[in-house]
């Protein structure tokens, strides 16, 4: 008996449904059979690339298969994560963090790559601790001190960041901005050429995550404010911002994603690994050294959370008068 042509087209999609699904759970099944890049956009040694390495290193042993960590800093922590974006293939053999600056620098400059359309978001690992340092033979022993070095001349006191458009960069310009002082910006790659400027007098003061940590405790360096909701556990003499009357939070959340277009299958047993791998006492340790917490999103939550502050983050940057003429 022959089958309708209804019939036989039914027949027919269904066992492409089954070939698609069946090459999909191979798919998964066989990755990963080789080592995965991930790219982390700041130099090594800094505070990132500490809490990144010792994540991957537990993650691969979930995986079955090393993590090699790649360092690519530059454009805010943009370059390393738009260049996979543009280039690699969306098989989960690379991935990258996905720093704040990946919403909002396109707000501020044109960009190849979209911040949302171009990425497939995997997972949401934690935040930063940020905080503003003098070297520790600075004249300014408050932040106020430093507020008002600056009021009595406008753009000759400097501080550096990690980069324009970067969390620390804008958290200063916000904050400058509620004072009415005007600061000098000195942008750099990342918090180690940062701690390097500032160590060797290049600059007055550095804006950046935790990365000053062990200067601080090493008397090096002094910590004049924090920018969390609270005071840190591991320096609770230290005001924040919104203890000196600053409306200025942020933590700039970060986690990791691979190119559009990835395998959900595939995006599934890299989110299953590093779930574990943040879970892991070693990774929270980490974190406790960095004074960073755990920010677990989904991929789905993540994607969610990306969209919102793209659009939340517009404002604040059009307000800061920094968006793209």
């Amino acid at each position: 008996m022959k089958l309708t042509t209804t019939a036989g087209l039914a027949l027919a999609l269904t066992t492409c449904a089954s070939l698609l699904l069946g090459s999909s759970s191979a798919l998964a099944q066989a990755y990963p059979n080789k080592p995965i890049t991930m790219i982390v956009p700041w130099p090594a040694g800094g505070s990132t690339d500490r809490h990144l390495r010792a994540l991957a290193d537990l993650a691969s042993k979930h995986l079955g298969q090393s993590i090699v960590v790649q360092n690519q800093p530059g454009g805010g922590g943009t370059l390393g994560p738009g260049n996979m974006a543009l280039a690699a293939k969306p098989d989960g053999y690379t991935i990258a963090q996905y720093p704040m600056g990946m919403l909002r620098i396109p707000h501020m400059q044109k960009t190849m790559w979209h911040p949302l359309n171009d990425f497939s978001f995997i997972i949401g690992v934690s935040g930063y601790t940020f905080g503003f340092v003098v070297k520790g033979d600075s004249p300014y022993k408050s932040f106020n001190e430093y507020i008002e070095a600056a009021r009595k001349a406008p753009g000759k006191i400097d501080y550096g960041s990690t980069g324009t458009g970067t969390s620390p960069h804008l958290l200063l310009e916000e904050l400058a901005a509620g004072a009415g002082v005007q600061l000098n910006h000195v942008p750099f790659k990342g918090n180690a050429d940062l701690m390097a400027a500032l160590l060797g007098g290049h600059v007055m003061a550095g804006s950046d995550a935790s990365g000053w940590d062990k200067y601080v405790d090493g008397g090096q360096m002094r910590l004049l404010a924090t920018f969390g909701e609270k005071r840190t556990k591991r320096w609770p003499n230290v005001p924040t911002a919104k203890d000196l009357g600053y409306n200025v939070i942020g933590n700039s959340p970060y986690g990791l994603v691979g190119p559009k277009g990835m395998d959900p299958a595939v995006m599934k047993t890299l989110h299953d690994a590093f779930k574990k791998a943040m879970d892991d006492p070693k990774h929270l340790d980490v974190l406790d050294q960095l004074n960073q917490d755990l920010w677990y999103r989904s991929g789905e939550d993540y994607a969610k959370w990306a969209r919102e502050t793209f659009a939340k983050d517009k404002l604040l940057i059009e307000r800061l008068g920094l968006a793209a003429k």
